[in-house]
């Protein structure tokens, strides 16, 4: 694929636009945007400028400038993507949202919230909260990822994910046009939902510059249980026996027993069960304290029955900060880590859990899994071995993703629940994915990208 440099020139326009301050050349400073959190420099991409916008105009204005000299835009948010859906493949510019940070309205009547795409989860979930109000978006990056730029969700099973909680976005879309989709509606049939064609299109439809999102009244009541299982087929079948015993938890999470010994080395502290017990944690909301300690008694019977050796109550901020703490136990173990974001129905996930098993010891790989267990989303981490050569690792790696994804496909799975086919992932999207899908997603990209200014490269390419 072809595009031109970014000369002085079109630097100069950039500088006109956004101000001197606000675009980047030096080598050393434009390094963190070579890469998101994809740690293999065998995925990392240096950009030939990196901009801050601070508007949506400066925005649009920068998309018109690409299409007129025919450079390509990659948007970045916080840059927590695991998929290297905000790295510049070919070069070209970066477009860093970071400085539209404001919450601009938090409405408690109408319960919403406007933000800019560079509003930090957490932050929105603080300010949400001291209004006696609820963010239902809650992925385990929150502390750090973008509004932006975020798609998946710890309470997914409840209130879904990032895309449930959007009423509408300003879009700045591929040829530099600000346009508004979707509506604060409950529900409304007004031709396409642009709105969530463009949301999770990983910036290859669109650059989204302010939304405004669902809010709700602040649960009263919340529990969380602990369920310690010695099998982790047991552990992951419990799922679907919870939800017909009439129960809509909150979330369901799963971990099985290295991966908590791996938190635990990181965290440096001692957890529950860990001896050789797999974690199950149920968060369930409540009514009223009697309802909760109902639901309470249902769940431990549920979990109990299903094999758990012990149910407790959790406390709840030690055991969630165990579970988000996943990641970077990971990362502190091997820098090089395949990581694998695999969704299949959830009355499906114990078999591909005993799947993912019976491959890493066929292909001798090295395993850390948790998993969205209440969505069916299981996220597989493949470290390299310690004594292998990267060569010899990768082969084993692409090996087992040929036959899992076999598996996934088979028993209506796919590629990734909430992490994206960024480029990381976009030779197995072009792979599995029905021809007649592909190529009504490359029409669509073509369409509304005739120059592909905006993100080329990711999620397939267009011939």
């Amino acid at each position: 694929m072809h595009y031109e440099k970014i000369t002085t020139e079109i630097l100069e326009k950039l500088k006109a636009i956004v101000g001197p301050k606000n675009v980047v050349t030096d080598a050393d400073a434009m390094q963190p945007y070579s890469h998101d959190e994809v740690t293999d420099p065998a995925y990392h991409h240096m950009p030939e400028a990196v901009v801050f916008a601070e508007t949506a105009q400066q925005v649009s204005a920068i998309i018109k400038l690409a299409n007129a000299c025919h450079f390509p835009v990659v948007p970045r948010g916080a840059g927590t993507g695991l998929a290297c859906g905000a790295v510049p493949e070919y070069g070209g510019l970066v477009l860093s949202l970071e400085k539209m940070n404001k919450i601009l309205e938090i409405n408690e009547n109408g319960l919403y919230a406007v933000v800019e795409p560079g509003v930090r989860t957490s932050d929105l979930q603080e300010a949400a909260e001291k209004k006696g109000l609820f963010y239902a978006g809650d992925p385990c990056s929150g502390d750090s990822c973008f509004i932006g730029g975020n798609a998946g969700g710890n309470r997914a099973v409840k209130y879904g994910t990032t895309r449930h909680q959007v009423y509408s976005v300003e879009v700045v879309n591929p040829t530099g046009r600000i346009v508004n989709l979707g509506a604060r509606l409950q529900k409304q049939s007004t031709g396409y939902s642009l709105d969530q064609l463009v949301i999770g299109s990983e910036g290859t439809l669109g650059i989204i510059t302010k939304a405004t999102l669902k809010l709700l009244p602040k649960p009263k009541y919340a529990l969380d249980l602990l369920a310690i299982f010695d099998d982790r087929r047991q552990a992951m079948g419990v799922v679907t026996k919870i939800i017909k015993a009439g129960i809509t938890p909150t979330c369901v999470e799963f971990m099985d027993n290295i991966t908590i010994k791996s938190v635990e080395k990181y965290l440096n502290e001692n957890l529950q069960g860990s001896d050789n017990g797999n974690y199950v944690i149920v968060e369930v909301e409540g009514t009223s304290e009697d309802d909760l300690d109902d639901k309470a008694v249902v769940l431990d019977e549920v979990c109990t029955e299903n094999g758990a050796s012990s149910v407790l109550v959790a406390d709840h901020n030690k055991i969630w900060q165990a579970r988000k703490a996943f990641a970077e136990a990971v990362r502190a173990e091997s820098l090089i880590v395949c990581k694998e974001d695999v969704v299949v129905p959830v009355d499906q996930e114990a078999a591909l859990l005993d799947e993912i098993l019976r491959l890493a010891q066929k292909y001798n790989l090295v395993t850390r899994i948790a998993s969205h267990a209440g969505d069916g989303n299981i996220h597989l981490n493949i470290l390299k071995n310690e004594n292998a050569t990267y060569e010899d690792w990768d082969q084993r790696v692409k090996a087992n993703q040929q036959e899992l994804y076999k598996f996934i496909y088979a028993h209506g799975g796919r590629l990734s629940g909430e992490h994206g086919i960024g480029y990381k992932r976009k030779h197995l999207m072009e792979e599995f994915t029905d021809p007649g899908e592909l190529e009504m997603m490359k029409a669509i990209k073509k369409a509304l990208d005739p120059n592909d200014i905006l993100n080329p490269g990711k999620i397939f390419d267009v011939e």
